[in-house]
C-alpha cells in the first residue's frame, strides 16, 4: 500500500469514490477517527456501506435504510471484516464522517480530519484481518501526515460523547496503540 501525496489516494486498495465530500478549509490533516458501520445493522459483507457512502442505498431494501438513505455522508477509508481496504475520499479533501463534534477545544472535526470506518459493531470484536488492515493503515497515514500523533487517534465517540458510541467497547485500543507511531 502506498499514499500518492498529491493526489491523496492510496494505491493498493480499491478506490469507490465518494461524491460527499468538499474541499478541507485550511488543508490541515491532524486527527483520525476511527468508526464503525455496518448495514444493514450487524450484517457484513452487503456491500451497502459503498452504496450508502456513494448515495444509490434504495431505501426499500430494508426498514434502517428508509431512515438513512437521504443523508450523505461518507468516511475516507472502510475496512471490511476480511480485511480489504476501500478508499471514498481524496486524503487531501474533507470526507462527511464526523458530523457535530469537538477535538480538544476544535470543533468540525471534519476540516482537520481522516474517518476510517470498519465494519463492524460496538459490542462484536473486529476480525484480526482488520486489525492487520488498520495499523497498516494507520501507520500509513501517520508517516504521510506527521501531525497525527498516537495522542490523535480517536474514536467517534471521543469527538461525539453522548451522540456517538463508536468504535464501541469491543474495540481493542490497547492493540492499536501498541502499533501507531509516537510522537
Amino acid at each position: 500500500m502506498h499514499l500518492d501525496s498529491a493526489t491523496g489516494w492510496c494505491q493498493g486498495v480499491r478506490h469507490c469514490p465518494s461524491p460527499n465530500f468538499n474541499q478541507r478549509p485550511d488543508g490541515e490533516i491532524s486527527l483520525l477517527v476511527i468508526h464503525n458501520i455496518s448495514l444493514p445493522p450487524g450484517c457484513f459483507g452487503t456491500g451497502k456501506v459503498q452504496e450508502f457512502f456513494q448515495n444509490c442505498l434504495v431505501s426499500g431494501e430494508h426498514p434502517f435504510f428508509a431512515e438513512i438513505a437521504e443523508l450523505q455522508v461518507s468516511a475516507h477509508f472502510l475496512i471490511e471484516r476480511d480485511g480489504a481496504i476501500t478508499q471514498f475520499v481524496s486524503c487531501l479533501d474533507r470526507a462527511w464522517h464526523a458530523g457535530v463534534s469537538r477535538f480538544g477545544d476544535r470543533e468540525g472535526c471534519n476540516d482537520f480530519s481522516l474517518g476510517i470506518e470498519l465494519e463492524g459493531t460496538d459490542h462484536e470484536p473486529y476480525s484480526d484481518a482488520q486489525y492487520s488492515a488498520l495499523i497498516e493503515l494507520c501507520q500509513l497515514l501517520q508517516r504521510a501526515y506527521p501531525e497525527i500523533t498516537a495522542e490523535r487517534v480517536c474514536g467517534h465517540s471521543d469527538i461525539a460523547p453522548g451522540r456517538k458510541t463508536d468504535p464501541g467497547p469491543a474495540f481493542d485500543w490497547l492493540r492499536l496503540r501498541a502499533a501507531t507511531i509516537s510522537c
